[in-house]
């Protein structure tokens, strides 16, 4: 059995399996392995610290794998923004086919990155900003459960109701993002409604991740309780694994403090100190309740193997047995 979807022919891989994008994690090694496995990957353009170096990842992501990876291209709302036109320049004009795209106000890049024969997946957290990306004239959407690592949104509605509400009303291909690591969820999120999984901490816990290993055995130990939800105070909400700071950031939002006294804990260059020295209490790094599905640290080539052979027993298997000739 192969599982082909809308997802698996439009951007032209082997499995129904997305890396999306992750800030510190997305580089080289990693969407190189994804790509050899027959999923897609994405590099993320953020984790660069300019587009010249994007360039250079993407050329170097194409000395590793010749199969196709995309870039994640996050757009958020800040008093000093990126520049956000050159990473899509740089994308453009490094040939990459396909983009993933999330957060503030993206149609400037959609109708840019259309206009050059770009594929758009766009992340979303609700189902009617899934429709406004779909009017946009994206290719596809990525639709994040409460669930997720990152930022779940504010609605606080899991993926068992959120996927097929989803399914429902779109018409372009979806991705289920959030809470997915094995075999049982792809099988799940294709009857749900959705074309593939899109899998982000998962991928954290594979041989190529660029990631101490304290942190993928961390997610080993830990279960699908170890994760808080940051931010809810400021209309931020994220979902991080649980620890000292995350712990200490709860704390202060329970005092009604500003973030201005909360930035310092969490400022992104101290979580990327900490995954490259395997301090796990450094500052905060980005897990989801997927942690609990996750017991042990496997190369991407087994792991996509294995979550696409156990997804086909369980659809010939499992579920052929249930059904019962009238």
């Amino acid at each position: 059995m192969m599982l082909k979807t809308r997802f698996t022919e439009m951007f032209g891989v082997e499995h129904p399996i997305a890396q999306g994008g992750m800030q510190w994690v997305g580089t080289a090694e990693l969407v190189s392995a994804v790509a050899n496995a027959g999923a897609l990957g994405f590099l993320t353009a953020l984790t660069q610290p300019t587009p010249e170096a994007l360039a250079k990842e993407i050329a170097r992501t194409r000395e590793m794998t010749d199969k196709p990876f995309g870039v994640n291209l996050t757009i958020l709302p800040s008093i000093n923004p990126p520049p956000y036109a050159e990473y899509r320049r740089a994308i453009i004009e490094s040939g990459v086919g396909v983009v993933e795209t999330a957060g503030y106000k993206p149609q400037e890049h959609i109708d840019d990155l259309k206009a050059h024969g770009v594929k758009i997946i766009h992340k979303c957290t609700a189902v009617r900003h899934a429709l406004s990306a779909e009017r946009m004239g994206v290719d596809a959407i990525s639709i994040d459960g409460f669930e997720c690592a990152g930022h779940p949104g504010e609605d606080d509605v899991p993926g068992l109701v959120l996927i097929p509400a989803a399914a429902d009303r779109l018409t372009v291909p979806i991705l289920a993002s959030g809470g997915f690591g094995d075999g049982r969820g792809l099988a799940a999120a294709l009857a749900l409604g959705a074309d593939g999984i899109n899998m982000g901490t998962r991928f954290c816990a594979t041989v190529e991740a660029p990631i101490h290993e304290a942190f993928k055995q961390a997610m080993v130990a830990n279960d699908e309780r170890a994760t808080d939800i940051i931010f809810r105070t400021y209309r931020n909400s994220a979902r991080v694994a649980r620890n000292a700071i995350s712990q200490e950031v709860l704390r202060l939002e329970s005092e009604g403090r500003p973030f201005e006294e909360v930035a310092h804990l969490v400022k992104g260059a101290r979580g990327r100190e900490g995954l490259i020295s395997g301090d796990l209490d450094h500052g905060v790094w980005t897990a989801g309740t997927v942690q609990g599905l996750i017991h042990d640290v496997p190369t991407v080539k087994e792991l996509v193997e294995r979550i696409v052979a156990d997804a086909e027993a369980v659809i010939r298997q499992r579920l052929s047995r249930m059904s019962v000739a009238a």
